[in-house]
Parts: C-alpha cells; structure tokens; sequence
C-alpha cells in the first residue's frame, strides 16, 4: 500500500475510533448490552482485528472472551453454560475471541467430546435459541467470520515460525486441522448471510476499518431505535389478565389423609432410597434438579427438607430465590440461574426459581407484558437445555386451599416460633390469590413438558405432599438408570 493511501486509511480510522467510543458510551446510557464475536481459521488475523477494537472501547465496560478447550468443569456443564455466564451486563460490551460455534464444531468433529449429547443438531439448535433470547432481551449481536486467502495465512504463520517468541504459535496451528472448522463454518455462513459480516483479510489497517465501519453502521442504527423508543409509551406492566385459563389446579383440589404411624415408616425408607439415588446419580454422572414452586405456606421448605434429611451434603445445593441483586437485574433474567446450573452428578434444589418472572413478576408488574410472554418459551428453551445435556428435571408446584393457607398463617402468627415466616407481604399477596391464580394456571399450561414436566401436588396435608414429592423423585430417577 503506498503512503499517501496509507494515511488516508488511518485519518479515517481516527475517525471511526472516535465513533465508537462515542456509540458505546452514549448506548450505556440506554442499557444496551453488545456482543461481537470473531470467527475464522487460524492466523486469519482475528487477534489483530480483536486488539484494534479493544482499543477502540472504553476498557472499563468493555471484556474480552477467548473460546478454550472445556475444563474439567465446562465438562460437566451444559454446552451453553461457559458462554450465557459470560454474557455482558445491559451496560456493557464483550469480545469473543472464536465462539459458541468453534465449541460447536470441535464437539461435532469429535475434537472436543462430551459424552452427554446426542447428535450435532441438538446443539444447532441451542445456538439458535440462545442467541434469540440474546437479542429479544435487547442484546446487539455483531458477528463477524473473517476470510483469508490460504497463500496469505501461510505467509502469517511463516513470520510467526521466523520469530522465537511466536513459533509455540505457529506449531499449535500445525497440530490443529483447520479445514474440518473453515468447511463447517462456511456452510454456516451461507446458510444465515443476513446475520454474518464477512471481513476478507487483506491489510491489517483495510480490515481494521471494516470492521469498525460496520461496527459503527450497527450501532448508530440501533441507536436511532433506542431513542425513538425513549418517545415512545412505556410498555404495558399490567399482566394481561383476563379471567380465561385452563384451570389445572382445580383437578388437585381435595384432601387426603396419613396417618402419622404411615407417614414415618414409609418417610424412613424413602429417606434411605434417596440417599441411594444420590450415590446413584453421582456414579452415572447424572444433574438432578428439583424445582419447588407453590402458594405461601405451602410447604415447599418442609418438602426440601425430607429430602436432603439423609444426603451427603457435599453433593447436593440448596438455592433459595429472593428478589435479584443490581448486578442481576442487569443481566437477562436467566443469567443467575445460569450460574447455578449443577455439574455432572450433583443435585440442585431450587426453593422458587426462574418462573418468577411469569409468577411474581407478571402479578406485581415488576416484568413488561412482553417480557413475560416471551419467558414461556425462554424457560422451555432454558429447561430444553439442561435436558438435552442428560438432567432430570422435575418441577413440582405444591397446591394448598386459600382456606388451608389462611389456618397456616394464623398458626404461624400464633406461634412464637415460627412467627418470622409470616410477613406483611405474604398477606398482601393473599389480597392477590385470584391473580396469582391465574398467572399459575397459565404457568403450568405453557412450560409443561415431557422433559421436564409439572408435578402438582396437593399440599393440604403436609404429610401427603412430602410423601408424594419423595415417591415421585425416586421413581423418576430409577427409570432413568433402567434406561442407561
């Protein structure tokens, strides 16, 4: 490249830096959480484009994530989990260094094997989902697939041999077989252009300005909707209640009775079982992951207590779900249960969970009417994930009677002992019963699935319930080992 277009090429790089510092900065503001990723064979000159842009960005909202053989712990988590953990906050901007569909292609080549799955397309189609739910929670996916010309990759791993400090380089990109990746890839490509920028690597300074130009054109687009958006109504927060749901709680209404005499007998030995299912669960390297959801005073405590009463606590995790912290609230919602997700041969116990924001946070309004609709399906993606990885899943709600529930918080007030479990906000939801009613109805409706399916329990009589949610484990663990 002569001089004089050389420098034409860096005023107008200034130029771009200046852009997208100024873009990043002022979409902080509207919470507008940015992904670019960086895909390509090796010495395709990624790195280099990766830097410049790192450069570019304001360092203190601004992280890089370079795609790693999975660790042992990566291992033993979803295909997704080393990648929704590491997603940015709404104010936030992340670099990926190769990505989820590097992963991808290692685990569908065999490079990378983990035994849990079965079948490429399982995985396809997590991609899909997650990078979905990405963008309807208002993330700006930018993803970039750089070209190079196979003369001009040789002539850069050529430079990295002749320098000493560079060649451990060049000799892992000779032990690695590119060609499976870069045909992958490129069919992956062509088969969604629209979401693709295809940078052909030439010059470093050409390439640098591509990328940032197309970088800049993405974000002053999405800027002009952030601040049309600003003009425009809030969402609606009103929970789009109607009166009209299939009503599934009314079919485990009633009461059943056992006696106490019963009830231990048949609790020791079921105690007993599950400690044997966690041995169980633990030689297979099978996720157990027990969701509790249920009214106030339904028993959801009493129910995780039985079970764990005779487990080994260094394989099981108790999550208790409160309200979120800031951080939290500046991830999707399904970041921190993300985080929680157990590893190979571990139980986790959820006392509530992600359904929150199709519960609480529809009734209350604390969630947009269009965040909730579109959580039935995010949670069903969610739970797919954990089942196509091999965890069982079950999810029970526990059911009591408005009736019930109003005996239970007068004892509970009643008793010294137990009076902290009652609060002023326990009672301003039973104001809501008919809404929250409602909202569990469509809940257990709209994210029951024959992987990871509703149980509803009948709750009135505590000892039942506790009994049935044992019975129901056991019995859904056991047909799994039959089945492996």
């Amino acid at each position: 490249m002569e001089e004089k277009e050389q420098k034409k090429y860096l005023k107008e790089k200034e130029k771009l830096v200046t852009k997208v510092g100024y873009l990043q900065r002022v979409l902080k503001e509207y919470k507008v959480p940015v992904m670019i990723l960086f895909e390509g064979v090796h010495a395709s000159g990624k790195g280099r484009l990766s830097n410049e842009l790192l450069i570019a960005l304001d360092a203190r909202y601004t992280k890089f994530y370079a795609t790693h053989a999975p660790t042992e712990t990566e291992r033993r988590k979803p295909f997704l989990w080393q990648y929704f953990v590491n997603t940015p906050s709404h104010q936030e901007v992340y670099i990926y260094y190769r990505s989820w569909y590097s992963l991808y292609i290692a685990m569908k080549n065999n490079i990378i094997k983990v035994s849990s799955y079965d079948g490429s397309k399982i995985l396809l189609q997590e991609i899909k989902n997650f990078e979905k739910t990405l963008r309807n929670d208002g993330t700006e996916l930018i993803k970039f697939y750089v070209d190079i010309e196979p003369e001009k990759q040789k002539e850069h791993i050529r430079r990295m041999y002749d320098n000493p400090r560079t060649m451990w380089k060049a000799q892992e990109y000779d032990r690695d077989n590119d060609e499976d990746y870069k045909k992958e890839m490129e069919k992956i490509v062509e088969e969604d252009q629209n979401s693709w920028h295809r940078i052909k690597y030439e010059t470093s300074i050409v390439s640098v300005n591509e990328v940032l130009e197309t970088i800049v054109s993405r974000l002053e687009k999405r800027l002009k909707k952030e601040k049309k958006r600003a003009e425009e109504e809030p969402e609606k927060r009103d929970g789009f209640f109607n009166g009209k749901y299939p009503d599934i709680l009314k079919k485990h209404e009633g009461n059943h009775d056992l006696s106490k005499e019963d009830y231990k007998d048949r609790l020791d030995r079921l105690q007993k079982e599950m400690r044997d299912i966690q041995y169980t669960l633990y030689e297979k390297k099978i996720p157990l992951i027990l969701v509790f959801e249920g009214w106030d005073a339904a028993g959801k405590g009493g129910n995780i207590k039985r079970i764990i009463q005779q487990l080994d606590p260094t394989g099981y995790e108790i999550s208790t779900t409160a309200a979120p912290t800031d951080l939290e609230l500046r991830h999707h919602y399904l970041w921190r249960f993300w985080k929680q997700v157990p590893k190979t041969g571990h139980i986790s116990i959820y006392d509530r969970s992600w359904y929150g924001r199709v519960m609480v946070e529809r009734v209350e309004g604390f969630a947009s009417n269009k965040d909730v609709e579109r959580a039935y399906e995010e949670i069903n993606d969610f739970e797919a994930s954990l089942t196509n990885f091999g965890a069982i899943v079950l999810k029970f709600f526990i059911h009591i009677s408005k009736e019930e529930q109003l005996k239970r918080f007068e004892a509970r007030q009643a008793d010294e002992n137990k009076v902290w479990k009652i609060t002023d906000e326990d009672w301003r939801n039973r104001e809501k019963w008919d809404l929250y009613e409602e909202a569990i109805n469509d809940m257990l409706d709209q994210t029951n699935t024959k992987e990871a399916p509703w149980l509803v329990i009948n709750g009135n009589n505590k000892r039942f319930a506790r009994i049935t949610v044992l019975e129901t484990v056991i019995a859904a663990c056991t047909e799994r080992f039959l089945d492996k």
